[in-house]
């Protein structure tokens, strides 16, 4: 137990002076199972646990996605899918803030990053909502948590590590997050028109104009038909995740193409961003095992296991300690941080207490969403702070009431499991 105390130790003097947290848990476990078995059988563990755990073929999911969404984000889609749903709902008190969260919902199903989706409403629908004269804290706050739809609506990277890390099936996550994160975007729509009809931050739109919105649509719908082929093709069991991300990657570069929007240059961008990303990643999901390899050797989560098999707290506590422990880590840590140190204790204890993975992924990747709107890290509002120069307190003000939708989204989650579980238990096999 001393030895595993001095670990934890080890791990969190490397993520204090900002050691990638791959390598912080690479590290750590290395030095753990070294302590624990000796030098010479720590590095065959080592050698063979990292090169397993790379070479799975499920991960290749990940730079396809990754790619498909850099190339729909080089080819000027955020800006069209803002200006289409504005088109349509901007006319309403508080329209435009509506259809950020709507073309949100879309770029979601595209980009799968919420830093990425925060980043690019950013760039594009904040100009547009302070030109109409939203207040900033509104406008900014929009963005921070349109962002966090990503994390939830497939074909989300978090979603594919938990996926990876827990060995759940990857397709029946993507189809178990299309409820809650369409839940979660009504929600935030909810609060907009509160916010519009009682304050001055969200001011009517332009009129509403059919052939307008006609017009602006046509840029959009090519990327909602590519959406719905990728998440069909997985719920109607044509294909794998991996296939459909390659679907996804060649639909993606057609689009682009036929509306002539990719640069050579940015195409070679897009390659080299997802290439970075997916190394990152791919490093995580490696070290993340290292560290569970830790575990296992030292008993610590068949402790866990005998604990929760005799302890006779409800099950429905434990659950709550484990969703309160992953809130207060969302504080402090990104999403994947968070999975790669968290799921080999906690998916452990849930399976033990017999509930769904499915459902318990979801409900995991819906905890992760709301510590990135949570100060003091707060990873979206920074990202949106750093992009519109909002300054970050009147950003986290802003985020407030979200954050209260969020949270009520996340008890109907855990109190109706049904919400999550429908979808995925149609599926054709």
């Amino acid at each position: 137990m001393l030895t595993f105390l001095a670990i934890l130790v080890v791990l969190a003097v490397l993520m204090t002076f900002r050691v990638p947290i791959a390598f912080a848990m690479g590290i750590s476990g290395t030095i753990g199972l070294a302590a624990q078995l000796g030098p010479r059988p720590a590095l065959a563990v080592l050698e063979r646990t990292f090169f397993d755990t790379s070479a799975s073929f499920i991960l290749v999911a990940i730079p396809l996605f990754i790619l498909m969404a850099e190339l729909l984000t080089a080819g000027d889609v955020t800006r069209r899918a803002i200006i289409a749903c504005q088109a349509w709902i901007g006319h309403v008190k508080g329209g435009l803030a509506m259809a950020t969260v709507a073309a949100s919902v879309i770029l979601a199903a595209l980009v799968g990053s919420s830093t990425a989706s925060t980043a690019a409403m950013s760039a594009s629908a904040f100009p547009q909502m302070r030109a109409h004269r939203y207040s900033d804290r509104l406008a900014a706050a929009v963005v921070s948590v349109g962002g966090t739809l990503a994390v939830v609506v497939p074909p989300s990277i978090v979603l594919v590590v938990y996926g990876v890390l827990t060995e759940t099936s990857i397709g029946k996550l993507f189809i178990a997050g299309i409820i809650p994160g369409l839940l979660t975007a009504t929600g935030l729509a909810v609060v907009i028109k509160i916010i519009a009809e009682t304050t001055d931050q969200a001011p009517k739109g332009d009129p509403f104009v059919l052939k307008t919105a006609v017009k602006e649509s046509r840029h959009v719908i090519p990327m909602v038909l590519l959406m719905v082929a990728v998440i069909g093709s997985i719920y109607g069991g044509i294909a794998s995740p991996s296939e459909a991300a390659a679907l996804g990657v060649m639909g993606s570069l057609l689009i682009v193409l036929a509306q002539r929007t990719l640069s050579f240059v940015q195409f070679n961008k897009s390659i080299s961003s997802s290439i970075r990303a997916t190394v990152m990643i791919v490093a995580i999901v490696a070290c993340s095992a290292i560290f569970s390899n830790y575990l296992a050797f030292t008993r610590i989560t068949h402790s866990m296991l005998e604990f929760v098999a005799v302890t006779e707290m409800p099950r429905e506590v434990i659950m709550g300690i484990i969703i309160l422990v992953l809130l207060v880590m969302g504080m402090f840590m990104d999403q994947l941080a968070i999975l790669s140190l968290a799921m080999p204790l906690a998916f452990p204890t849930a399976m033990a207490l017999d509930y769904d993975p499915v459902w318990f992924g979801i409900v995991v990747t819906k905890t992760v969403e709301i510590g990135l709107l949570t100060p003091p890290l707060g990873l979206n509002a920074y990202v949106a702070a750093s992009q519109t120069r909002v300054p970050l307190g009147t950003i986290f003000r802003g985020i407030l009431p979200f954050l209260a939708m969020e949270i009520v989204v996340l008890i109907l989650l855990l109190c109706f499991p049904q919400v999550t579980l429908f979808l995925p238990d149609l599926m054709l096999r």
